[in-house]
């Protein structure tokens, strides 16, 4: 019985330490779509979410359209557990798949789409890190193929620093302020750093960071040092997963009001508030897309796909922040695969198709609304020289039971954030010897 146990034991150490694959094979003249996907860890509500209601998307369109043109979709997951070996196990598993190998990634991880992206450009495959991601890598002349879409991390952020002016009474009132940055410690977490100094340097404001160990449990000393010692006037909040109760909890602890802390939107979702019940009331996050249910395409969702018994997340799900975040990246990437088709024919496509699909991808608020998405996504217009397309975000409060809207769209500052973007990549250009792709303008189409 001993040695029975042992070797059920061991199989099954086995079996957790592999990626886990769900397959639904493509057959020829199917479009593939691989899913680096987490369910487990301690980033499972992100990534099941997230994840699940992408597939749901895809599920719509094979269910009530056929597919795309009558291109069927099909998709695969691989279990990365947010863990940067284990996406490029994944990628590495999966990106042969299909007729014509992977059409696009999207990793769901600043981590992994980090250690993708020379491999990825290697093998023509696109990644779309959609509100996340390498913020350089919006200058498409340098990272042809990587697609940080719809608002990038570092338009997120002045974005918060223009809410948190807003507040003050005007961007001049930030001027000897104190903002404390919590951030997960982590590539995603590291990412806005020079950003904000730069910003503190502009304004005149001070900011200090503290770092949180994964998976962010820990912070008790971060909040007595915030609450007793640093005393800010604003937190910023990077956090992911568990982190983010945690951090709402410690800062009730020690008396630091909610409506002070301005999350990231992977900060805002009902799964990093509800845990911390009382002491999240008030919280503020960035968001690009609101919660809810009330939408024409996630009606659609429900009625093909989720009552059909086909869903690929819990039903009650639907209408969620991170639900939501999904059937925006099926939307973006069925687009994109739509565009490529109107150059490359009613087929599936590669992944360099993709790449023009992409970088020629124009969703309009007329488009959005034929989709059923009007007032789930802003309009996204994507350009070789602009792999970010949009740049806007919102805020919205828990108010104890549901998110609220208490802004409208507020411009990232592009300005201030385009010659630093382009200044980084640049540096990126030279250290890989990459010839930056000339010709092309912030504003200009690619063309044919």
């Amino acid at each position: 019985m001993k040695l029975k146990n042992l070797l059920v034991a061991t199989v099954s150490a086995v079996v957790l330490a592999a990626p886990f694959t769900v397959s639904k094979a493509a057959a020829e003249g199917e479009q593939f779509i691989p899913m680096l996907a987490y369910r487990v860890g301690p980033y499972a509500a992100g990534g099941s979410g997230m994840f699940g209601a992408f597939e749901d998307y895809l599920a719509l369109l094979n269910a009530r359209d056929g597919g795309i043109n009558g291109v069927k979709l099909t998709w695969e997951e691989c279990e990365t557990e947010y863990n940067s070996d284990r996406g490029v196990e994944c990628y590495e598993r999966l990106k042969n798949n299909g007729p014509t190998g992977a059409t696009v990634v999207n990793p769901l991880s600043t981590g992994i789409t980090y250690r993708l992206i020379e491999r990825a450009t290697a093998d023509k495959i696109p990644i779309v890190s959609l509100g996340y991601g390498r913020t350089d890598a919006t200058d498409g002349r340098v990272f042809p193929y990587v697609f940080p879409l719809i608002t990038n991390y570092w338009s997120q952020n002045t974005a918060k620093i223009k809410f948190i002016g807003a507040k003050e009474g005007g961007m001049d009132k930030l001027k000897g302020k104190k903002i404390a940055n919590v951030y997960h410690e982590s590539s995603y977490g590291k990412e806005t750093i020079p950003i904000l100094d730069k910003q503190a340097e502009i304004y005149g404001f001070e900011v200090k960071h503290y770092a949180v160990p994964h998976p962010g449990q820990e912070q008790k000393a971060i909040w007595l040092d915030l609450g007793r010692r640093y005393k800010p006037d604003w937190v910023i909040l990077r956090g992911w997963g568990v982190m983010n109760p945690t951090a709402l909890t410690e800062a009730a602890r020690v008396g630091f009001p909610a409506d002070h802390i301005v999350g990231v939107w992977w900060s805002g979702a009902e799964e990093d508030v509800r845990p911390a019940k009382g002491a999240a009331k008030g919280f503020i996050a960035a968001g690009f897309h609101p919660s809810g249910a009330d939408f024409p395409v996630l009606q659609d969702v429900i009625k093909y796909v989720q009552d059909a018994g086909n869903g690929n997340v819990d039903k009650k799900r639907v209408g969620t922040i991170y639900y939501n975040r999904g059937i925006i990246h099926g939307i973006v990437t069925a687009e994109a695969i739509r565009t490529a088709q109107g150059k490359f024919g009613n087929r599936p496509i590669t992944g360099e198709e993709m790449r023009w699909g992409l970088e020629n991808l124009n969703i309009t608020e007329e488009r959005i609304k034929e989709l059923g998405a009007e007032g789930l996504m802003q309009p996204l217009h994507v350009t070789c020289a602009d792999h970010e397309g949009g740049g806007n975000v919102k805020f919205q409060q828990w108010d104890g039971e549901k998110w609220v809207l208490i802004t409208d769209w507020i411009k990232a500052d592009r300005e201030l954030l385009r010659p630093i973007i382009e200044a980084s990549a640049a540096k990126y250009a030279s250290e890989k010897g990459i010839e930056i792709r000339k010709g092309m303008s912030m504003g200009s189409d690619c063309g044919g």
